[in-house]
């Protein structure tokens, strides 16, 4: 598709903005390449808003990662995902990924080192596309910097919201040997990390290696050690009981069973029962419930291993090489409870166990089917394993004035998830029915029939990024206010994505999990130019434009166009206007029928029933699709705003950013029940009773390109640092982000107003206070996420409460060649605040549940 061309500029920019007080870079003065552009600046500080993170601002931090790192940025919004919640249930064990604005992950495009990474093969809830941060150590980090607006005229697809570019220290000198172990004062959790860093000259100084080892291990926490979330049974806390209609012993309804196995409920002329032999305490309206929330994984046991290397070497003067090698294998294993039975089986009146008398048949006469845990084949436990690799080689050097740069990248991610415990093979089990070898009746099993009817299951994905870009910068021409300069470049790339299940998942025989099947390939090629135009003495424009031409929807060209002015010395005024898209991703495209498990109100049933199983949100199934026909998501963002260095001391900072953004591939399967819940193309039910719907069995659902959304709202920065004769040097900042409005539209028309609703809080801020005398040094951070209503589509009420953490750490550095550091996060505590909206009682997409986390941490260098 095409769009009209404009100009765009591509700069970075202004504030270090979060987790430490402000340092001007003694490097200023000379041209240096600064994120957001092509084209090398003297200084940091351009039309675009930015946040930069240095290493001793991550050192300050206390955070374990760099998913800990960013997720509490205040730019930060819903989207964001950790590794806290992974369960047997979700698509992207291990992996980790940043949202920024709350456009989404896949709408924030991460780089290292200026160029892409390889998603991970493995989709987040099926569809969303990321790149794993988890695949990048901390402890090689250098600095993060991170445009705040629309950058697709400089780097294409995905930066929607704007660019995490990760720097690592490929330049590293000397020797450096870091230990750090954390422990949390809640039962679980806990962490041990570890790195080396070596970084020398060749002896005739025209070569560089640095070589980094990085180490990370966390213990698992379940939902069990927290009180709040230790039960699915969330009334005593004000919520909903949320344990599963499956238990063991089961509830059963006749049902007609077809010729080739289908099972159709007769709800028109039963009910629902549960076991005579289920608990009181466990019996809730027609169903014997399983507390499932004991057992599954909150934060799953961790271990992630990586090695990089870097290497420079210097022909003369104006030739280079630099070539970039990292490996990462992450680890992780997580746990749910035992398989769930939704009427999946059935049991014949002919069975052998009702004609022996072993067992009595609840409905004399009937057939039947059932819910039910399958409690005796255990937990079910997956471990997964990811394997990260990256490969860069360049030639960089000067032709004449103009410096130029050519380079290959190979990257991949390889994905691997085994299903070792608590998974059972449908067919197997049935015929185990049949034969009366398992009574679905008792709650315990005789002989080997578990070993028979249990299966591990297999799924592998890999992904892969070829890329070669090439780009060469300079001035053009003089100007009265100086040189023009200009940046003119190239990029193809080739992406492939494979995720494939087994063959007993993808023929349904294997109930109990969530897995996907997508594939896919595409290649890309894109041109871009840059201008960096002096108007005036006191005003720079840039000016950019990038067009990228896709093999699987067409073409697409973006503009951007940004003005920095400087009234005076200590005052910078800023704005940027730009065109930005994201590509629908391989899995949106190539998304072959997969099965997931979300809480859905069944609205059609609701309002006629009034039952707690309609009304509030229970698990359903839904086979998803992926849709070839999809078209790119557009945006436009503009930005508006201003530094104002009052003193030498005292500089603020002020944002107003906006986004509109077209297209929005999503999907909104609630929306979808709401709307077409009585369409059987749409939602398969059981059969009808007294004119009330039957209740669902299938959801059938697929990406589109349903609407738009619209986001503003406003950044304040604040940095303030002095220093005293005795009592050391102090550093203050703050950092809020305000979101005014985020509406999204749909395909209907229908508008929906997200913020200040369920994970979309207005206000977000993190406070910091830095002091340093003689060799100690001590740093604070508080962090606050604003209050925000509960899941209105979940069934939940009211609002869940603002939350305050408080991170503090005290560092000496009087010995020679060592750093030690005694440190906490959230050092008071602070419990996530209650949300009725699932059952675990807190928004786990927003707030964490670690508790406090002491660290203690060594370093030695020479």
């Amino acid at each position: 598709m095409k769009r009209p061309q404009l100009l765009r500029s591509a700069c970075a920019v202004a504030i270090s903005f979060i987790l430490a007080p402000q340092a001007i870079s003694a490097e200023e003065v000379e041209r240096i390449e600064v994120t957001g552009t092509h084209i090398k600046r003297t200084d940091m500080e351009g039309a675009s808003p930015m946040t930069v993170l240095t290493a001793e601002d991550i050192a300050k931090s206390g955070a374990q990662d760099i998913s800990q790192l960013l997720s509490k940025l205040p730019v930060s919004g819903s989207g964001t995902f950790s590794t806290q919640g992974n369960n047997s249930d979700d698509t992207a064990n291990g992996g980790a990924a940043v949202s920024l604005r709350g456009l989404g992950a896949d709408s924030t495009l991460v780089l290292l080192n200026g160029r892409r990474i390889a998603v991970s093969s493995f989709a987040k809830s099926i569809d969303t596309a990321f790149v794993d941060i988890n695949s990048i150590p901390i402890s090689a980090v250098k600095r993060i910097d991170i445009v705040k607006d629309g950058a697709s005229a400089t780097y294409g697809s995905d930066a929607i919201a704007g660019v995490i570019n990760i720097i690592l220290k490929k330049d590293f000198e000397g020797f450096e040997v870091n230990g750090k172990v954390a422990e949390t004062v809640e039962d679980g959790g806990g962490q041990q990390s570890g790195s080396i860093l070596f970084g020398t000259d060749a002896a005739n100084g025209k070569a560089h290696t640095t070589v980094i080892f990085d180490y990370f291990k966390e213990r698992e926490t379940l939902f069990g050690d927290r009180d709040y979330s230790k039960s699915a049974n969330q009334t005593a806390n004000g919520g909903s009981d949320f344990r599963s209609s499956a238990g063991n012993p089961g509830s059963y309804i006749p049902a007609t069973i077809g010729a080739d196995g289908s099972i159709t409920p007769k709800s028109d002329q039963f009910s629902w029962t549960p076991d005579v032999n289920c608990p009181a305490a466990d019996v809730k309206g027609a169903y014997c419930r399983y507390d499932y929330a004991p057992v599954m994984t909150s934060t799953p046991e961790s271990t992630r291993v990586g090695l990089s290397v870097f290497q420079d070497y210097e022909f003369n003067d104006e030739l280079k090489l630099f070539a970039e090698m990292m490996y990462q294998h992450n680890e992780s294993v997580v746990k749910g409870a035992a398989s769930p039975s939704f009427g999946e089986f059935y049991m014949l009146n002919s069975n052998p166990l009702f004609t022996s008398g072993a067992a009595t048949n609840p409905f004399a006469g009937e057939d039947l089917t059932m819910r039910r845990r399958l409690t005796e084949t255990g937990p079910r436990q997956k471990s997964s394993e990811s394997d990260s690799a990256r490969v860069v080689m360049g030639l960089n050097g000067f032709l004449s004035d103009w410096e130029w740069e050519v380079a290959y990248t190979y990257s991949y991610n390889r994905n691997h998830e085994y299903g070792e415990q608590g998974f059972v093979w449908t067919p197997r089990l049935q015929e185990a029915i049949n034969s009366g070898a398992f009574n679905p009746l008792a709650t315990t099993q005789m002989g080997d029939v578990i070993d028979q009817i249990s299966v591990n299951t297999t799924r592998s994905g890999k992904s892969t990024t070829n890329a070669v870009d090439g780009k060469i910068a300079g001035e053009v021409f003089a100007m009265p206010a100086g040189a023009v300069s200009m940046a003119v470049g190239f990029e193809y790339r080739e992406e492939k994505l494979s995720d494939n299940p087994d063959e007993l998942f993808k023929r349904g025989e294997i109930f109990g999990t969530e897995a996907t099947e997508a594939s896919g390939e595409r290649d890309q090629k894109s041109l871009f130019v840059e201008f960096a135009v002096p108007l005036f003495e006191q005003l720079e424009a840039q000016l950019a434009v990038r067009y990228e031409d896709y093999s699987d929807f067409g073409d697409t060209t973006n503009p951007k166009v940004a003005l920095r002015y400087t009234p005076l010395d200590n005052v910078t005024i800023r704005a940027s206007w730009g065109e930005a898209f994201r590509a629908p991703s391989l899995v949106q495209l190539g998304l072959g029928p997969s099965q997931e498990s979300p809480g859905l109100v069944d609205t059609v049933r609701c309002p006629q029933t009034n039952l707690p199983e309609d009304c509030t949100a229970q698990e359903r199934t839904v086979i998803f699709s992926g849709n070839p026909n999809l078209q790119p998501e557009e945006s436009t963002s503009y930005n508006l705003g201003g530094v104002w260095q009052m003193t030498d001391e005292l500089s603020v900072g002020v944002d107003y950013w906006n986004y509109d953004q077209d297209g929005l591939i999503t999907s909104d399967t609630q929306y979808l029940v709401n709307t077409q819940g009585d369409d059987p193309a749409v939602v398969k039910r059981e059969p009808s009773a007294g004119g009330v719907p039957g209740r669902i069995i299938e959801i059938y659902d697929q990406f589109g390109n349903l609407g738009s959304q619209t986001t503003d709202g406003i950044d304040f920065d604040m940095a303030y640092k002095f220093s005293t004769a005795s009592a050391g040097d102090f550093g203050f900042s703050y950092n809020l982000t305000w979101v005014n409005s985020f509406d999204q539209v749909r395909e209907d028309g229908t508008k929906r107003e997200l913020a200040g609703e369920y994970q979309h809080p207005d206000y977000r801020w993190t406070a910091a206070m830095d002091w340093g005398v003689d060799a100690w040094q001590a740093s604070a951070r508080l962090n606050y996420i604003g209050e925000f209503q509960d899941n209105i589509d979940a069934g939940a009420e009211g609002t869940i409460d603002s939350m305050i953490t408080l991170d503090m750490n005290v560092s000496y550095i009087g010995f020679d060649h060592w750093n030690l550091t005694l440190g906490a996060n959230n050092i008071l505590n602070e419990e996530p605040p209650f949300s009725g909206a699932d059952f675990m009682g807190y928004d786990q997409g927003t707030h964490s549940a670690i508790g406090a986390l002491w660290y203690a941490k060594a370093s030695y260098r020479f």
